[in-house]
């Protein structure tokens, strides 16, 4: 009876396995992110950005398959989903999103070319050039965007949108962006999914926006702290309020137990009430916070 032959696996593949085995078990965050259209003088440029903070690896998809199969966590093997052509997986000590993070930001501007599709409305900004009259006034006009020579440059007279969001980018259109340095896109690491093996917990679909999250933070500080006053609650960021409010209410109880009549408030213009609004709080501020809790329990 035949027995069938197993191939023994070459050396350089184990070796490459247990390399990812220890990363995998030695470091937080394992994080998939997608390098497709990536020039190879960027990868390096990210490489080099990264380098102390993450280890890259662009290994064969049927090696870390087979590396995540044998890490022993389940959890884990969700991740094989995410991991498509054209990916790296980062190995680091660093927050998963701390990480993704680090790859948003290391990300540089790109030139457009023919057929992609354009992210934003691209308008071509009215003002002075570099360009000379010459082929490029005919490829100016070609788009619709009037010009006039000052100076011996071409000077574009009013804004114009040449491409469209979601729209494909012609060639004439990639041709003048190219030339007035107009650079649409964004090339860098972009975050897919990441595992973190201290919580063993997977993230899917990161997506990290800096400015979007700070906006919406002051947003909610800003409702934030008039409710937090109006219900009494005690912090460094209430308290000055809380006193100039106990001061007015203290000021008013003052005058009802000496019989005090309320101040008679005359018709102003609306630039003096204006002013007078703004006063107002310093002043009641001022009022000591004893005075006030005298009038209460005096």
């Amino acid at each position: 009876m035949k027995t069938k032959r197993t191939a023994a696996i070459p050396e350089a593949k184990i070796k490459r396995i247990k390399e990812l085995s220890d990363l995998i078990k030695n470091k937080r965050t394992i994080l998939v992110a997608s390098i497709k259209n990536i020039p190879a003088s960027q990868f390096q440029e990210i490489s080099k950005k990264l380098r102390g903070k993450a280890i890259i690896k662009v290994p064969k998809k049927n090696l870390i398959f087979r590396t995540l199969d044998s890490s022993g966590k389940e959890e884990i093997k969700k991740i094989k989903e995410q991991i498509q052509d054209s990916v790296a997986i980062l190995f680091s000590d660093m927050d998963c999103f701390e990480l993704a993070s680090e790859l948003i930001e290391s990300k540089s501007p790109a030139k457009a070319k023919a057929g992609q599709e354009s992210p934003e409305d691209i308008e071509i900004q009215a003002g002075p050039t570099e360009l000379v009259p010459g082929p490029a006034i005919s490829e100016l006009g070609a788009l619709g965007i009037k010009i006039q020579i000052e100076k011996g440059k071409i000077h574009i007279k009013e804004p114009k949108v040449i491409v469209k969001k979601g729209e494909k980018i012609s060639q004439g259109a990639a041709d003048v962006m190219s030339k007035l340095d107009i650079k649409p896109f964004s090339i860098g690491f972009v975050p897919l999914s990441a595992f973190d093996t201290k919580e063993e917990k997977l993230y899917l679909n990161i997506k990290i926006d800096k400015e979007k999250t700070i906006a919406e933070l002051k947003e909610a500080f800003g409702r934030a702290l008039p409710f937090a006053v109006e219900i009494g609650y005690i912090s460094k960021d209430t308290i000055k309020f809380m006193i100039g409010k106990a001061g007015a209410y203290a000021n008013k109880i003052n005058r009802i137990m000496t019989g005090e009549p309320e101040p008679v408030v005359e018709s102003q213009p609306a630039e003096e009430k204006q002013t007078q609004t703004e006063i107002k709080p310093k002043e009641e501020e001022k009022a000591p916070a004893a005075a006030g809790l005298g009038a209460l329990f005096g």
